[in-house]
């Protein structure tokens, strides 16, 4: 692929359109004077100078176990690891290669310390101690890092295996990081400062967003409302993620499953509870129509960050890969750049959705700025935000609407998701959209609805579970005959296979199915990770089948056992699903909340009664008993 004339060109006109694209986002961010486009990420305290710029690679899944070596010297016995793979947590670089410096007294010229003073430094480390007593036969081997850095690694008996690692700066002789245990080899639990979202990490955008989310909700007349607790529960993931951004893995990670849970058990109650006959009214501190103003101004606001302060994390560089490979006629599974080696692990229907931005804005052949990838993480969140104003429009009008807008263009996790440039909110987007592209109405209604829930299966794997239920779905329309229910499933179930067989073709055009399916789904259920309860603490494996087993029965059980029929039904059915689904899984990550977060959000606001017309008083001054809409009513 490096020989493509397509990726060695890197035209100035796609050049230029970056250009202006980051000029109009300055220019946004300025006139918004919320935030510097300079300061230090929360977290940042004494962590080296380089460790931001260094953290910007880190990939979502585990890189290899030794380390990208570039030997200088002979290795003698115990001296440089085995075998020649990827460096831990950074992207491959002939700048950021490690070079291997045997052991000598005497430093690499430009150096003030010697390969013995720093092995010297790291071995008297407390850390370095503990796994030489726990690994017996561990060795150390000394490398040059730039700018100014020494590595020492500690090595497994055999050299298969990095068992511990040591940052030290070359001029003062002080170490920098000291890692062991899985934080060698994940790069991304190391806590490195905007590794994820840069600065919507920091205090001065974050608590305020936290703020905005939960402040027009308010109802102070009732200040034990159960939505008050919702929403907490909602932010409450911002616990967690600040042990994340200081590399307490083991506090950040327990902290995760109790408010899935609680929303877990919440959205139950709700896809099984009977529709009220007069819900809760709605109580708001301000205005539908200030809400209006407000998600503009956070829109401009996300963008404009997006644009000046984001960086790309593998997610998205992947995407842009797979993009230049379909267009390019090349094999979209296997022989992926050595710095995203392990892009290829989606559904084809995520790299054929980046396919337009790549296009449009091109890819230079590395992981630079990637405008095509900001470009589709901007189309995604607003495609996401769109869709959950009709859909609350469609069920309780525009007042709804626009609230659901507005709390997704204010939850700070969507905007960590944006600032990422990950390809989550795109499995929002299409989940939503799988939800109101139907109407018994319609007697395309039910092909659409196929159509959606394969393309978002097909971007992660997860939304598949989704399928029974939006099958069935068909089977509840009121009033329709058996023999009409049953050609509305047909239409989905047909509709369902022609969409995944054509988002297909792009993969088993130059590879099999089984290429895809080693690449993809055996690979993400193979690989182990410290980010759930399971890869944290082990021995938990029959548990976590239990748990799997569990969301694989609710998904069927929503789909066949009676429910609540209307839209809160829905959306909380299928926010409960994708939530089991979670809550089973070996790699968890915060960028997975936003597939649930709008169908949380559906379901919770369309339990309450809007008002039907008025945008311009508050909703607590106007009284509705409008039931809430099904999505079927078109």
């Amino acid at each position: 692929m490096a020989g493509d004339p397509r990726i060695a060109r890197a035209p100035d006109s796609r050049s230029a359109r970056a250009r202006g694209l980051r000029a109009l986002g300055g220019a946004l961010l300025a006139a918004f004077l919320l935030i510097p486009a300079t300061g230090a990420a929360a977290g940042a305290g004494a962590r080296s100078a380089d460790a931001s710029t260094r953290a910007e690679s880190i990939a979502s899944s585990p890189p290899s176990d030794a380390l990208a070596v570039t030997p200088v010297a002979p290795a003698s016995t115990g001296g440089a690891p085995s075998r020649a793979l990827l460096e831990p947590g950074s992207q491959t670089s002939q700048a950021q290669a490690l070079v291997y410096v045997a052991p000598s007294e005497e430093p690499p010229a430009g150096r003030r310390l010697s390969s013995n003073r720093v092995l010297a430094i790291a071995a008297a480390l407390g850390k370095m101690r503990a796994l030489r007593r726990e690994h017996p036969g561990a060795y150390p081997a000394a490398y040059l890092k730039v700018p100014f850095r020494w590595q020492v690694s500690y090595f497994s008996r055999d050299g298969k295996k990095e068992r511990g690692q040591v940052i030290i700066d070359d001029l003062s002789g002080r170490v920098l990081e000291a890692w062991t245990g899985f934080q060698v080899a994940w790069g991304m639990a190391r806590g490195y400062p905007g590794a994820f979202g840069r600065h919507v990490n920091s205090l001065y955008v974050w608590l305020p967003l936290c703020v905005l989310f939960v402040l027009p909700f308010l109802n102070f007349r009732r200040p034990f409302s159960l939505l008050h607790l919702d929403l907490l529960v909602l932010l409450s993931f911002s616990v967690s993620l600040a042990f994340f951004n200081h590399a307490r893995i083991y506090a950040s990670v327990p902290l995760v499953y109790p408010p899935l849970l609680y929303l877990l058990a919440r959205m139950l109650a709700l896809a099984r509870g009977r529709r009220a006959r007069r819900a809760p009214s709605v109580r708001m501190l301000v205005p539908a129509r200030w809400l209006a103003v407000a998600v503009l101004f956070l829109v401009g606001f996300r963008i404009a960050l997006n644009v000046t302060d984001s960086n790309v994390i593998d997610v998205g560089y992947a995407g842009v890969i797979g993009a230049h490979r379909i267009v390019s006629g090349n094999s979209l599974y296997g022989h992926y750049p050595s710095d995203n080696e392990r892009g290829d692990t989606y559904g084809a229907a995520n790299y054929e959705a980046y396919v337009p931005f790549e296009r449009l804005f091109g890819w230079s052949g590395t992981w630079d700025d990637l405008p095509a990838a900001h470009a589709a993480a901007i189309a995604f969140d607003l495609l996401a935000l769109s869709l959950l104003f009709l859909l609350g429009r469609r069920v309780r009008g525009p007042s709804m609407g626009i609230a659901l807008a507005y709390a997704w263009a204010s939850y700070p996790f969507t905007l960590f998701a944006l600032e990422s440039n990950s390809n989550d909110t795109l499995v929002a987007a299409l989940v939503l959209a799988a939800l109101p592209a139907t109407s018994y109405r319609s007697k395309l209604a039910p092909g659409a609805r196929g159509a959606l829930a394969a393309l978002a299966g097909l971007t992660k794997f997860a939304p598949l579970a989704l399928a029974p239920l939006l099958a069935t779905r068909e089977l509840g329309a009121h009033g329709a005959a058996a023999r009409v229910r049953l050609s509305r499933l047909a239409a989905f179930a047909a509709a369902f296979a022609l969409a995944a067989a054509l988002a297909l073709l792009p993969a088993v055009s130059h590879a099999s199915l089984r290429t895809m399916y080693e690449r993809t789904i055996e690979y993400q259920a193979n690989r182990g990770s410290p980010f759930s309860v399971w890869g944290l603490y082990g021995g938990l494996g029959d548990v976590q089948l239990l748990v799997q087993a569990g969301a694989v029965v609710l998904a069927i059980a929503l789909a066949v056992i009676p429910r609540r029929l209307d839209a809160v039904g829905l959306a909380a059915a299928a926010a409960a699903i994708v939530i089991a689904t979670q809550l089973g899984i070996d790699h968890w990550f915060y960028l997975y909340i936003p597939w649930f977060f709008p169908l949380v959000m559906l379901a919770l606001l369309g339990a309450l009664s809007w008002p039907a017309r008025s945008l311009g008083a508050a909703s607590g001054s106007a009284r509705s008993t409008r039931p809430a809409a099904a999505v079927s009513s078109g």
